[in-house]
């Protein structure tokens, strides 16, 4: 929770946007940072619930502690808000962009259609930590001797590797398309995510020990039983590649 009458006496902000003169010129993300004392403010909306939907089975699917960080941010404690961030989400930083936010639909100030910006606080929470020098590679201490192969370089696949990276294991992903990130990269435009947050995320990834091979479409250009002879375990992660239709009229023109 942040201020028990926060609520009441701050109004609702998210992230302002770029003008539209200036939108129009470029294809890249267009949402303003907010103040890390706008956040704060933000943060100390969130109310002392009795069940904190948030985070239920209704609200925030990874169950991030929606509360406990809101909390921790508008008592200006940034590093902790970031920990408690990641002990539920290993990347806040590609959700608080992308989310559709059932959190904040499940929020109980959207009863009155004013609920706490959860996303936008989550995502000034991961680029703080970034800024900070807080988000940086964490080897394991020890190696367990063993090695995984993951097929799929999305947003499981990586998760995946990155836990089992830290758990000391020799992690190796596998990536039939030239770069790492999968739907992420590859499905999402830059107004939404550019590509660049990706890509300081498979650095840290690499500096813990993770190992990504891109270009390699397992099972065509390396044999499956040539990988299982390679590797301990084999987490299969391959992502939704068939897509889903507008079935609007023109959904079919070039362009669209």
């Amino acid at each position: 929770m942040g201020k028990v009458t926060g609520f009441l006496e701050i109004d609702r902000q998210v992230h302002k946007y770029q003008p539209a003169s200036d939108r129009i010129r470029h294809f890249r993300e267009f949402t303003l940072p907010m103040s890390d004392k706008e956040v704060e403010k933000q943060a100390a909306r969130c109310m002392d619930c009795g069940i904190p939907y948030c985070h239920g089975p209704t609200g925030c699917p990874v169950h991030n502690q929606i509360p406990d960080w809101n909390d921790l941010v508008y008592n200006g404690d940034w590093d902790n808000a970031i920990r408690n961030l990641h002990s539920t989400n290993n990347f806040p930083e590609f959700t608080g962009r992308i989310c559709p936010a059932p959190c904040e639909e499940a929020c109980t100030l959207n009863l009155e259609d004013i609920p706490v910006a959860i996303k936008t606080i989550e995502q000034a929470i991961a680029d703080k930590a970034y800024e900070t020098g807080h988000i940086r590679p964490y080897p394991p201490e020890r190696k367990t001797g063993r090695r995984v192969a993951i097929i799929g370089s999305g947003p499981a696949g990586m998760a995946a590797a990155q836990q089992l990276g830290r758990a000391g294991h020799d992690v190796h992903v596998y990536e039939r398309e030239s770069r790492p990130g999968g739907l992420m990269r590859y499905g999402i435009p830059d107004f939404k995510i550019e590509k660049h947050y990706i890509d300081r995320r498979i650095e840290q990834m690499q500096g813990e020990g993770v190992s990504f091979h891109c270009g390699i479409n397992v099972g065509v250009d390396k044999p499956v039983a040539e990988l299982l002879a390679e590797h301990d375990a084999v987490l299969y992660c391959g992502g939704s590649e068939t897509p889903r239709p507008a079935n609007i009229p023109g959904d079919d023109l070039d362009g669209v």
